[in-house]
């Protein structure tokens, strides 16, 4: 996990991605920025060596040095405190390789004020999809979305499945945001067409569409907020849950079979104390947005009108 804090002194941005995933092409166009031409001093790190180079006149003109280290055995906390002591940086951008393993880089013991403070994540959407194809890449794009603030899938254009990468992402990593540039650098828009009637009285969520249904609850309250739904679902009950409530939901695979997660929502009913965990239910209640323990903050709470006894669904796992 990145260290954060609210007012770090030396805020590190830390940007990943796979070679030619547009990472140099990204910081040249940060650097650009008003945040970045102030007169503080800027240290880039460097992982690797793509196809774009940062010009190093230009970074002369906006108080910035550039450093390369092209072997992960180089990211140690003596070169580190080294750079810190020859640069005195006031903010650094640490391109980092996709290759590399990502808890190097988080569990990396940075010099004193030195704070990951963003985490941003670079792809390719035309390679996107073969990779995500491939268990060992995709465990990688895992590793990389996994405590990314922002994912910014670049050169899409008119097939690109907008919709699908970015539940794709968010299966992954909730929080994230989610954006897509077109080949010409522009916005583009991802638009969500939900395979079931958000405006029917109790919303029917199919056994393969439970994934669809977890990943928007989270993201838009303002439109389930209030809403009646009716799920399958397997039950989770801990001594961490509240009298009369419990968690029903579905093992999610975002990578690989070794990687399977619960996903599930926080329940009231007065017949969760019947309940046993692994036994599968259908829920019909109502939505409502509210903090949570579990959750650390607000998300979808669930409070069901019925729970009644149901058949495990052919897959048992949900699939992004």
């Amino acid at each position: 996990m990145p260290n954060v804090q609210e007012e770090p002194r030396v805020p590190v941005y830390l940007i990943n991605g796979f070679l030619e995933s547009g990472k140099t092409s990204f910081m040249d166009f940060t650097l650009k920025q008003e945040y970045f031409r102030n007169g503080e001093k800027t240290l880039i790190i460097l992982c690797e060596e793509g196809e774009v180079e940062l010009d190093g006149k230009k970074l002369e003109q906006i108080n910035a040095v550039q450093v390369v280290f092209d072997d992960p055995a180089d990211l140690t906390p003596e070169n580190m405190r080294a750079l810190e002591l020859k640069h005195k940086p006031d903010r650094v951008m640490l391109e980092y390789n996709g290759v590399w393993k990502m808890e190097d880089i988080y569990n990396l013991e940075m010099p004193s004020g030195w704070v990951i403070f963003q985490v941003i994540t670079m792809i390719d959407a035309s390679t996107f999809a073969m990779y995500s194809a491939n268990n060992n890449m995709k465990s990688m794009i895992v590793s990389m979305v996994g405590e990314s603030d922002m994912v910014i899938f670049n050169r899409c254009d008119a097939d690109t499945p907008l919709t699908k990468f970015r539940r794709s992402i968010k299966a992954v990593n909730s929080r994230a945001q989610v954006i897509f540039e077109g080949r010409d650098g522009e916005m583009m828009d991802a638009v969500d067409e939900l395979p079931y009637d958000i405006n029917a009285d109790v919303i029917e969520i199919e056994d393969y569409d439970y994934g669809i249904f977890y990943v928007d609850a989270q993201e838009h309250p303002e439109v389930y907020d209030g809403k009646t739904v009716k799920f399958k679902g397997m039950v989770l009950t801990s001594a961490e849950l509240i009298s009369g409530v419990f968690v029903p939901g579905r093992h999610a695979m975002t990578c690989c079979a070794a990687d399977l997660q619960f996903i599930g929502f926080v329940c009231h009913s007065k017949y969760a104390r019947k309940l046993k965990s692994g036994q599968w239910v259908t829920v019909t209640g109502r939505i409502k947005y509210e903090y949570v323990r579990q959750y650390s903050g607000n998300g979808p709470v669930i409070y069901a009108d019925n729970v009644s006894e149901a058949e495990k669904p052919a897959d048992e796992v949900v699939y992004f």
